[in-house]
């Protein structure tokens, strides 16, 4: 079995993510959507409700799984068998960041490669920051992030209010 991790924070989760997704299970048996926990990140949802909301937005989706994981991505690639990490790549400016991650990772787990997907060109621009900055300032986010998030991204605005 082929089996890549697609790796991210997912605070939200985008229609960006979500293309990216799919474009991974074109290629492999398994793709593992992993939330990565990450110290130096405050989220706007916890771990919890991001693992409920992205297994919500894959719902359907065969062959996709959701996991959580604290720690070295090489390592959790190696522990389940990975044979690729998937990144994807909206512009040049990810290019440096996501190189040098790659041959770390490389070094770390030789036997996994990383692969880098493109988003379609209706999502090259999207990311997960933007979404949060639209969600402040209440901006129209509704056509960026699948509705499950949109739903639970309206309600958090509200109970904030």
């Amino acid at each position: 079995m082929r089996r890549a991790v697609y790796p991210g924070t997912f605070d939200p989760m985008t229609l960006g993510h979500l293309d990216i997704v799919r474009r991974a299970r074109q290629t492999f048996d398994e793709v593992v959507v992993l939330l990565a926990v990450n110290a130096d990140k405050t989220p706007l949802f916890p771990l919890e409700a991001r693992l409920q909301l992205v297994r919500a937005c894959v719902e359907g989706l065969d062959g996709v799984v959701v996991d959580s994981h604290e720690g070295l991505l090489a390592d959790y690639a190696q522990q389940k068998g990975a044979t690729a990490i998937v990144r994807g790549l909206r512009a040049i400016s990810d290019f440096d960041y996501e190189f040098q991650m790659a041959i770390v990772n490389r070094k770390l787990a030789p036997g996994v490669e990383t692969v880098f997907l493109m988003p379609s060109e209706e999502w090259s621009y999207l990311n997960s920051s933007i979404v949060r900055e639209l969600w402040r300032f209440g901006g129209d986010y509704s056509r960026l992030v699948p509705e499950a998030v949109r739903r639970a991204m309206d309600h958090l605005q509200r109970t904030a209010s």
